[in-house]
């Protein structure tokens, strides 16, 4: 178990738990596209031949992992975001305090932060098929070492009032959140709005990920928005 929490997370975490409220109704229902070709281009121009190895890998991994059923596609994805990035923090990465990686960075590079494997495996799974209403990025409160730090993980709900499915990227296992007393969320959101009980506030607020979209796009992964779901 990789036991390093990155310290931007924690800040980030902190700054907007008390802000982001929640986006309920009129749900856009959400694919993700890959542009092979061009994802391959760009790990070659950034990266060279070991990003497009990796990327090839994950490539590779979607379509291997497309057949299977939704509880295999959750341990594949884990276990593949898990073991193709290294822990390490924003700062040391990008020069940066806090940086939102996309796929192909994080694999570029080999290295990134919680949020970093929460954004691959949350990609992933869409282009997977799995329904996007089903998985949520969420901040949570781990204990880790005696200390309360705050953390991101993947959740994935079979129905609304599921109790989720957590990937973390401390762990190989996916249990349900009830058996992870370790942690304690804070707020959750996906590409569809902001979960917090009792308000409401569209996902477009966070900027850090508009950002993460338009790095996304120009590299070949596509967000698509066609109308809302009933």
């Amino acid at each position: 178990m990789n036991l390093f929490i990155s310290r931007a997370c924690i800040r980030l975490a902190l700054l907007v738990a008390g802000t982001l409220l929640v986006w309920a109704a009129g749900l856009p229902a959400i694919a993700v596209q890959l542009n092979e070709d061009r994802l391959l281009q760009v790990a070659r121009a950034q990266y060279g031949e070991n990003g497009v190895k990796a990327v090839t890998s994950w490539l590779r991994m979607i379509e291997a992992t497309r057949p299977l059923a939704t509880s295999e596609q959750l341990r594949a994805v884990n276990r593949f975001w898990n073991s193709s990035v290294r822990s390490v923090e924003d700062i040391n990465v990008w020069r940066q305090t806090d940086y939102w990686a996309t796929p192909l960075e994080s694999l570029g590079k080999r290295a990134g932060d919680c949020e970093d494997y929460v954004i691959g495996k949350y990609f992933t799974l869409l282009q997977l098929g799995v329904s996007p209403e089903k998985l949520r990025l969420i901040y949570v409160r781990a204990k880790v070492g005696g200390q309360s730090i705050a953390h991101m993980v993947l959740g994935y709900y079979e129905t609304p009032s599921s109790t989720p499915l957590v990937l973390d990227s401390l762990t190989s296992s996916i249990l349900p959140a009830s058996q992870r007393k370790d942690l304690t969320p804070v707020f959750s959101f996906n590409a569809q709005g902001i979960y917090v009980a009792g308000q409401q506030r569209s996902v477009e607020s966070i900027s850090r990920w508009q950002d993460l979209l338009t790095r996304m796009r120009t590299e070949g992964i596509e967000l698509n928005s066609s109308g809302t779901q009933p």
